[in-house]
Order: structure tokens, then sequence, then C-alpha cells
């Protein structure tokens, strides 16, 4: 009984410890995948708190479930034990340390997503032992150094996306083995060197994107052998030679985009073997000779852009069967003959884009009536004829740009109907007639430039009723005629109304609800009468040009309140009276008054009424004391003045011309704070305390008006995304310019810090706005020139803006150099409408050229942005990203 009992109390005692060990693990046990999670967030940086939920337990864990499975970005099966993916994207992590040592434990893993993130340093190679995984997505993040060694372990993985880091060597040599891959992506990576032969070996890939890196070499021809690739980008990369034969036997291929990529040599036929093929980009390169005419057997083709190449020949005339193209870009190349009549045939055409090169003949009769046309624009050829009659017939057309051919004939009555219309450029044609524009038909309308025609009938009378329209130009009509409408100020957003040398006569009509008029360029006609007074109601008047005119009476008084005039140009007129002696009038210059008799005061000669003390009664020696006085005194300031001038280099006098937002400076003040010593850029701190740069810029007498010219553009180009010209200080010979000072530096600065990709969206939307502006919303435009990250700044809210836009030109034309940039068609002297028309070139290329060597070379962890060319790529809002593989139209977004 006793031995019976004894056994009992051990059997209890044992209970009794296994049921204590049983609770201790549902206390306190947590189960490796768990912990392992947690010693993975440990090394994150997690600013937002998006993993605070990633916490050891505080209560009973049933052993066989996984803790982490209520965890945010985990996602287990369904009876959660086990971990079968992991999403971190878009939660602002970061770590430059990550080991990897803890993904050894995840075998049921299939799908790892680190995509949107800040994660920096070397890769770790340790994901590569999650031998289970289909879908690795490290895309957008900052790892860089080499791309380690082990991927191939990753026999089941179907995507591989590194896009968007920062790596350095050659492209992972050991991808090709991976034989399951469908999508590969490791575009904008910096990558370098030749593109592996091996490459042509996958089995199974659909996608390939290696676009945007630092890539060079021939391209392989072993690419030709990828037979199930439906999509391949290897543009924007630096290659020699030429685009292979072989690639017409990639007999799926539906996307293919080898733009901005240094080929040469000519398009090979074979490429006409892809029968499936719907979008072709092979613009910016060096390509040559005609365009296949074989291409036509490509039935599916959507997207074909050839421009930017040095293509010669015909457009040919069996394109009339590519019944799907929607998008027809072939400018700047050499392309000469008519534009064949089967291309207004097709049924789904809505981009036509063949400007610059030397097309002739008139255009297709019946264009615009078989398709819904968006956009066409033949500008800079040699076209002939008259506009077709039914070229908006399908009521979706918003750009029309005819510019510089040799158009003539009258204006199509129906294109007043085209309420679609946004744009409008017929400029320097020969059109002739009555302008039958009816504005109030036209809601969309914001730009309309007639100049350089031969225009009759009088101004539009209905101006004012285009609610959207803010510019518009009629300069050079001269048989225009007419008077200017009584409410042609009341437009709502007009901002800049030009109608030089149209022999427009009768007065001004009065400046009632001018709010938004900032430019008014009325030279060179035959108005008459006096400047209205109301003038001063134009708060936002920056230049006004009434020269050669026969207008009379006095200069308002009251624009001296006015803070945003900067010229008033009434020269060769009949005014009269005392110029206002404020200092923004005298900074006008002789210029801006000559040729008017009766109008006297600085900067022109003094009135009459200043002289009256030597022409009194006084006696002879009185006046020769005072002669003598005035005299020394004049003499003693001309030296001390000469001192002080050659001490700041100058060379006669100093002007001092403010824009708006700089209080009104005198050249002394400017020139105080500056020194010969100082070198081409500096700051300088102003009296009332403002802090600017200013940049030093050598004048040269024979291009003086030019060089003021352009600054004058700078100065009044006024847009978040722009750094602010305020003034500028200038003698003969130099000039300081003078810039909003922005103290948080430049992106050259910033290239080592971690952005989210919210931030670096900002950063590339915030230059592609300002260029825009530069090139659509200023006249002439305004090329940038010299776009690198140095002059990318940013504002008080780290908002970036353009600094020096404009300027690399300025120097070209005061050295004397930039008629050297005069394109194939452009000969003469240096004139004003000859520097409008070399901007526009510069602008739409050279700068255009620049937003893609800035995306592709300067900006951190931004290679995505590649594809940022020829305002070509519409913006993808879920990717944040310029993709090719949307219809390519940003100047629809940016505008």
């Amino acid at each position: 009984m006793e031995i019976f009992h004894h056994l009992n109390l051990k059997f209890f005692f044992f209970i009794i410890i296994i049921t204590s060990l049983f609770c201790t693990s549902l206390v306190i046990g947590i189960d490796p995948h768990s912990e392992a999670l947690l010693s993975l967030k440990s090394e994150f940086t997690d600013n937002d708190g998006s993993l605070s939920d990633w916490l050891e337990p505080s209560g009973e864990t049933p052993p066989e479930k996984i803790y982490a499975c209520s965890w945010s970005g985990v996602k287990c099966n369904d009876n959660s034990t086990k971990v079968e993916a992991l999403d971190l994207s878009s939660k602002n992590l970061g770590g430059n340390a990550l080991s990897g040592n803890q993904f050894g434990i995840f075998t049921d893993l299939v799908d790892l997503n680190l995509s949107y993130n800040s994660f920096s340093g070397q890769l770790p190679a340790g994901i590569f032992n999650l031998t289970g995984l289909k879908s690795l997505d490290i895309s957008r993040n900052n790892f860089s150094s080499q791309f380690p060694s082990g991927i191939s372990r990753l026999q089941n993985l179907v995507v591989l996306d590194a896009f968007s880091n920062s790596f350095s060597g050659q492209l992972p040599v050991e991808v090709p083995l991976l034989q399951n891959l469908k999508v590969l992506n490791l575009a904008g990576s910096y990558f370098s060197g030749p593109i592996p032969a091996e490459y042509g070996s996958f089995k199974s890939l659909e996608f390939i994107h290696l676009a945007g890196n630092s890539l060079d070499g021939e391209i392989p021809a072993e690419l030709g052998k990828l037979k199930t690739v439906k999509h391949m980008e290897i543009g924007y990369n630096s290659y020699q030679g030429s685009i292979p034969w072989e690639f017409g036997n990639m007999s799926e291929l539906q996307y293919l985009d080898i733009a901005g990529a240094n080929l040469t040599g000519s398009i090979p036929s074979q490429l006409s073997n892809l029968t499936k093929l719907e979008s072709l980009f092979l613009f910016r390169n060096q390509l040559s000779g005609p365009i296949p005419w074989e291409f036509s057997r490509i039935l599916p083709l959507a997207s074909l852009d050839l421009s930017d190449n040095q293509l010669s020949g015909a457009i040919p005339e069996s394109f009339s069967e590519l019944k799907n193209l929607k998008l027809l870009s072939l400018m700047y190349n050499d392309m000469n003959g008519s534009v064949p009549e089967g291309i207004s045939k097709l049924p789904s055409l809505e981009t036509l884009l063949i400007w610059n090169n030397f097309f002739s003949g008139p255009l297709p009769e019946d264009l615009g009536k078989n398709s819904n046309l968006q956009w066409v624009d033949v500008s800079t050829n040699n076209f002939v004829g008259g506009i077709p009659e039914g070229i908006c017939a399908g009521n979706a057309l918003f750009k029309l740009i005819l510019f510089s051919n040799k158009f003539t004939g009258s204006l199509e009555p129906s294109i007043s109907n085209c309420s679609s219309l946004v744009r409008l450029r017929l400029e320097d044609n020969a059109f002739s007639g009555e302008i039958p524009l009816k504005f109030s038909q036209l809601p969309e309308i914001t730009y309309v430039d007639l100049s350089l025609n031969n225009f009759t009938g009088g101004f539009p009378r209905d101006i004012s009723q285009a609610p959207k329209l803010e510019y518009f130009n009629i300069s050079d009509n001269p048989a225009l005629g007419g008077t200017l409408p009584t409410e042609i100020w009341s437009s709502p957003v007009l901002q800049n109304l030009s109608a030089s040398n149209c022999t427009i006569s009768g007065a001004l009509p009065p400046f009632e609800s001018c709010t938004s008029i900032s430019f008014i360029e009325l030279g060179m006609n035959k108005l008459h009468g006096s400047i209205p007074v109301s003038v001063s109601n134009c708060r936002a008047l920056v230049q006004m040009d009434l020269s050669h005119n026969n207008l009379s009476g006095k200069i308002p008084e009251k624009l001296d309140d006015s803070s945003t005039l900067v010229l008033l140009n009434v020269s060769f007129n009949d005014i009269s009276g005392s110029i206002p002696s404020t200092n923004m009038f005298r900074a006008m210059g002789s210029s801006a008054y000559a040729g008017n008799p009766k109008l006297c005061g600085a900067p022109l000669h003094p009135c009459s009424g200043s002289m009256t003390i030597f022409g009194g009664r006084g006696t002879r020696k009185l006046t020769w004391v005072l002669l003598l006085s005035a005299a020394v005194v004049v003499l003693v300031l001309a030296l001390a003045l000469g001192v002080f001038y050659i001490r700041r280099e100058g060379k006669g006098e100093w002007k001092m011309i403010p824009f708006a937002g700089l209080p009104q400076f005198t050249a002394s003040d400017i020139l105080k704070e500056l020194s010969p010593s100082s070198a081409s850029v500096c700051q300088a701190v102003l009296p009332t305390g403002i802090t600017v740069s200013a940049k030093k810029v050598q004048l040269e007498a024979k291009t003086m008006h030019a060089s003021m010219e352009l600054i004058m553009q700078i100065g009044n180009a006024r847009h978040k995304n722009l750094v602010r010209l305020l003034g500028v200080c200038h003698n003969k010979h130099l000039a300081y310019l003078l810039c909003d000072h922005l103290p948080n530096g430049s992106l050259a600065e910033k290239v080592t810090e971690k952005r989210d990709w919210a931030t670096k969206c900002k950063l590339i939307i915030g230059i592609a706005r300002g260029l825009s502006f530069l090139h659509h919303d200023c006249y002439p435009a305004i090329p940038h020139g010299d776009l690198k990250s140095s002059n990318v700044v940013f504002d008080e809210n780290m908002e970036p803006r353009l600094a020096e836009f404009g300027f690399k030109c300025l120097a070209e034309i005061s050295s004397g150099k930039f008629p050297a940039t005069v394109s194939r068609k452009e000969t003469g002297k240096l004139h004003t409408s000859h520097v409008r028309t070399v901007f526009y070139e510069k602008s739409d290329k050279a700068d255009l050229q620049s937003k893609v060597i800035q995306c592709k070379n300067n900006l951190d962890s931004l290679r995505g942005f590649h594809l940022l060319y020829a305002e070509s790529h519409k913006y993808n809002p879920k990717s944040c990203c310029l993709s090719s593989t949307n219809t390519r139209q940003a100047d629809i977004v940016l505008q």
C-alpha cells in the first residue's frame, strides 16, 4: 500500500511538471518564423512605424501556429502554419546592413516584395536561400555594389524586378540559368558593360527591361533567339554598332524599345517579320537610310516612333496598310517627299508628328476625316497648299502645329468649330484672307499664333470670349488693318497680346478689367490718340511696346505705381511732356523714348524749365561763378565716379533693371556689394537684407540688343519651378544677373541622400514642369541649355527649381557664338526674329535631350525616368514614373 502510494505521488508530480512546461510554452514561447521576422525588423529603420504591430506575443500562443501571420505584410496559408508571402513594399523602410541570415527558415515563401523603400548597401545574398521563391521584387530602392552571386539557386523564380537601384558592375551572369523566369527588370540600376550573350538563352522569358543603365558594346545577336519574349526594352544605353537583324526572329515580340541607344546604320528590314509587333520605338539614335517599306507587313503596329535620327527618303506608300497605327512620329530626320494620301485613310491615326524634315507638297486632302486625330505637328517643312477641310472632323484635335511652311489660302471655317482645340500655331506661312476664328466656340483654346502671314479683314472682334486664351500673336500681317476691339483687355486670362506691324488704326481701347495681361506688343501700326490713363489698372503688366505709331499726349503718371512694369516703349510717336522721374522709367533707357521731339526728361535731354537759373537777369559775374563752380563739382564727381567704376570693371554708365520681386535698388546699391574679384557666381546682401545670387556675364556691344532681349525674357519668366531673375545691373561690357538665393542647396549636394519614391516623383515632375513652361509658355521659348544636377535647387518647401535657365544661351549670344547654332534651314544676320527661331529649335531639342541625360546620369535613384524624352511619354500614376508602354504624350500631362 505504501509502495502504491509512493508511485501515485511520483505520477502526480510528473503530471504537474509536464503541465507546467506546456503552460510555459503557451505563455512565453515564440515560433522560429516570428522570431526571425523580429530579428529582421531590428535591422530596419522604420520611419513611419509601418511595422508597429510586429511585437512579441504577450498572451498564449498555440505552438503549431505562426504568431506573425497576423502582422502587417505577412501572408500565411489558411491554417497559419506556413509563411507564403512577405510584402513590405511602400512602407518607407530603410537599412544599409541587412544580413539576410533570417531568410533561411522561410522555405515555403513564394513572394518577397521590398519595393518602394530606401534600403541601401549590398543586396543580402541570404535572400537566395529562399529556394521556393517565385517572385522577388527589390525595385525602387538604393541597393548598391555588385549584384551578389547565388541567384541561380532560385530555380522556381518567375519574376525578378530590380528596377531603379544603384548597382555597379556588369549585369548578373547567373540570371540566364533561371529557366522558369518570365519577367526580368534590371532597368535604371547603373549596370555597365555589354549585355552578356547568355541573355539570349532564356527559355520562358516574356518581359525583359534593361533600359536606362550604362551598358555599352554591341547588342548581342543572341537576343534574337528569345522566341518567347513579348516585351523588350533595352534603350537609353550607349551601345556601338547597329540593330541586329536577328531581332526579326523574335516571333512573339509585341513591344520593342531601343531608343536613345547611340545606334548607327540602317533599320534592318527583317524587323518586318515581327508580325505581332504593336509598338516600335527607335527614336534618338543615329540611324540612317530609308524606312523599310516592308514595315507595312506589321499589321498590328499601333505606335511607330523613329524620330530624331538621320533617316532619309519618303514615307513608304505601303504604310496605308497599317490600319491599327495610332502614333506616327518621324520628327527631326532628313526625310523628304510628300505625305502619302493613304496616311489620311488610316482609321486609328491619332498623332502625326513629322516636323523638322524636308517634306513638301500639300497635306493629304482627307487628313482627319477617317480617324479621331488628336495631335498634328508638321512644322518646319516645305508644305504648300491649304489646311485639309476635315482635319478636325473627329472633334478630338487639341494641337494643330503648322508653322514655318509655305501654306497658302484662307483658313478653313471648320477650324472655328473645332471645340477641342487647345493650341493653334500657323505662324510663318502665307495664309491670307479674313481670320474666321470664332473664339466663343473655342472653349479650350489657350495658345494662338497667326503671325508672319498675309491675313486681312481686321482684328478678331470676339477674342475676349475665349475663356482660357492666354497667348494671342497676330504680328507681322501688314495688310490686316482694322481697329482693336473695345473689350480686348477684358479677356479673362489673356497674358500675351502681340499685334505689331498689322496696320491697325484707331485709338487704344480703355484698359478696363485688364487683370491678367502681362505683355502687349502693338508697335509699327497706325494707332493715334493718347495712352489711356486706365493702363495703370493693369497690375500684371510687365512690358508694353507702342513704338512706331501716331500716339500723342503724355505718359500716364499713374504708371509710377506699377510694381511689375519693366519696359514701356513709346519711341517714334508724338508723345509730349516729361518722362516720369522715377528710377523705373530712367532704367528703360533712351531707346524706349527716342523719336518723340516733344518729350523730355531723363534719360532724354532735360526739360527746358530745369535750366531757368541761367536764363534770368542775374549779373554776368554771378553766372560765370556759378558755371565755374558747377564745372569744378562735375569734374570732381566725374573723377570719383570714374575711379569707382573702373574698380567695378565698368566701362560706361551702369544701369539697374529690376523685375517683379526686387525693391527699387540703384546700381550703386548693387555695386557696393560686389567687387572685381567676385567669382562668376557669388552671393550679395542688399541694403534691405535680401540675399541674392549674382551671376557675372560679359557683354559685347555688337550683340547688346539680343543679349538684353533674352535677359528681359528670363526676368519675366515666372513659375514655381524656376529660380526668379530679380534684376540685372549692367553697363556696356558687364552684367550682374541677380537671382533668388535658395539656401537649401542643389541636387548635386544631395545625390547621396535617401529619398522615398514620392519625393523622387515630386523632384522629377517639378523639373519637367519647369522645362515645359520654358518651352511652351514663353515666347520665344527659352532653352535652359545647361540642365545638370547643380542647376536644380530647392526652395524652403524643398520644391525643385531650375536655376540659370537661358544663361548658357546668353553667354553664347554675348560672345557672338550664337549664330553657330543656326539650324540647317536658318541663314542671315542675328536679329530678333532669327533669335526667336533659334530659341525654339534649341529649346525643343537640346533641352529635351537634356531631360534624358539628366534623368539618366545625374538624378540619383531616379534612373526609372530615363524615358522622359521628346515629351513623348505619358505619366503613369500607379508607378509614379514615365512609362514608355503608355501613349507617348507627356506634353498633355505637363500642360
